[in-house]
């Protein structure tokens, strides 16, 4: 699969030459038109102006993305106004399976170029191009959750964000074992990528990383402003197996208190449960720490269970976070497998045409078989809502609620529902 060389979409490079503007391929290997993007990147989403040794990183950890941007000739500086990148992703399904993902990001539309259907060129252009190549899903993480759902997107998984009061909290989890040690992110970011690699596999909404996601979860990347700040502790089993490790920064929140700072988990990972209990018990044990925070981690969070009292780990946010879009509805369904046997008839509504149709899925020993049927729907529902309860999620009943499924809503949840919900531990 040629993704990066497959021409660019012939429907949205039409539309948007009506309006005056031009969709291409950005040619990664010249640096100054690459550069252009980059620095369009930064600005749609208000990062400051890359220097030129973070133009250098970028170049070197996105040269392996399909690239692609809008350009209006009549701007002299030569820069993008809309952009999007795109790559295969392995995604983790439930079973541990995994089914190659059109994974989409660094979307942005200039301001001053609004409502001039840039956003919904790219986006279908990218859907386009990845049903073409027979991908069977896309996803992408939001910066904002009511754009998506146009394009047929659901949300699949759902992050939480926690702070916990070690003033207040005593660890009262098993007794830890294994090694802690600081290391160094050149060091370690090898041996580190194994760790991720186990992390990623082992949980349905995980994503196989690419270097760039994979670095930036060990160690800052440049321009990072916190750079010297970042501290990384790895955890080696007592066999000296790596198994997880933490990066975080220390921050100075109470200057006149210098036993109240604040640590900023950049991220936990931890391949056992040995290594998460002993990576939690290490940062609420940390001495001048008066309360860590940490974001992107799992609705099933063990932290209430982990400390003496349950009030002092707070869950500050719940976000949807992952997106999911079918693109081929039998080989998505059969690629996963099912904790419980069925039959039903899915009627799947899709604007976009891609997924639309009626399809019998029929489970037997936790495998799918998905065929075209003319036998009567038992459920009807948007290729949107199939996203959302792809990956395992108790969507089902909500979204029936909300009148977005019709039909045997408890045979579609007992089918698709997985007892461990899905976890996307990351952005991208």
């Amino acid at each position: 699969m040629d993704f990066l060389t497959q021409p660019i979409d012939p429907t949205s490079e039409r539309d948007l030459a009506a309006g005056g503007l031009r969709l291409t391929l950005v040619d990664t290997s010249d640096a100054a038109a690459f550069d252009g993007w980059i620095r369009a990147d930064f600005r749609g989403f208000h990062s400051g102006r890359p220097k030129d040794d973070v133009l250098e990183e970028a170049r070197g950890y996105l040269a392996g993305r399909r690239t692609t941007g809008v350009y209006d000739d009549a701007i002299p500086s030569g820069e993008p106004v809309g952009t999007v990148n795109s790559w295969v992703a392995p995604l983790t399904v439930p079973g541990g399976g995994r089914v190659d993902a059109w994974a989409i990001s660094s979307v942005t539309v200039a301001p001053t170029h609004r409502r001039r259907r840039i956003a919904t060129a790219l986006l279908g252009g990218e859907l386009r191009t990845a049903h073409a190549l027979g991908v069977p899903l896309a996803i992408l993480t939001v910066s904002e959750s009511v754009i998506y759902g146009r394009w047929g997107f659901g949300p699949a998984t759902f992050a939480t964000a926690w702070s916990i009061d070690t003033k207040r909290v005593r660890w009262a989890g098993a007794e830890t074992t294994g090694r802690l040690s600081f290391t160094d992110a050149e060091e370690y970011r090898e041996t580190g990528g194994r760790v991720l690699d186990r992390v990623m596999a082992a949980r349905a909404g995980e994503i196989a990383l690419e270097p760039y996601l994979a670095h930036r979860l060990i160690g800052p990347l440049k321009g990072d402003p916190d750079a010297e700040k970042y501290r990384l502790v790895r955890y080696d089993s007592p066999e000296g197996e790596p198994e997880g490790f933490v990066s975080y920064t220390v921050k100075d929140d109470e200057a006149d208190d210098f036993t109240r700072h604040t640590v900023e988990v950049n991220y936990l990972a931890a391949a056992t449960d040995e290594a998460l209990t002993a990576l939690w018990r290490y940062l609420f044990e940390l001495d001048l720490v008066a309360r860590v925070k940490i974001w992107t981690r799992g609705v099933d969070e063990p932290l209430p269970a982990l400390v003496s009292d349950i009030r002092g780990a707070t869950v500050t946010d719940v976000e949807d976070h992952l997106w999911v879009r079918i693109l081929d509805v039998p080989a998505a369904l059969q690629a996963r497998s099912y904790e419980r046997d069925g039959s039903l008839v899915l009627d799947v509504a899709d604007d976009l045409g891609i997924a639309a149709g009626r399809y019998r899925i029929t489970v037997a020993d936790g495998r799918a078989e998905v065929v075209t049927t003319g036998d009567a729907a038992d459920v009807s529902l948007p290729v949107s809502a199939l996203g959302s309860v792809y990956l395992g999620h108790d969507t089902a009943r909500g979204l029936a609620v909300a009148g977005r499924i019709h039909g045997d809503v408890a045979a579609l949840d007992r089918i698709f529902r997985t007892a461990v919900p899905p976890r996307l531990s990351t952005w991208f």
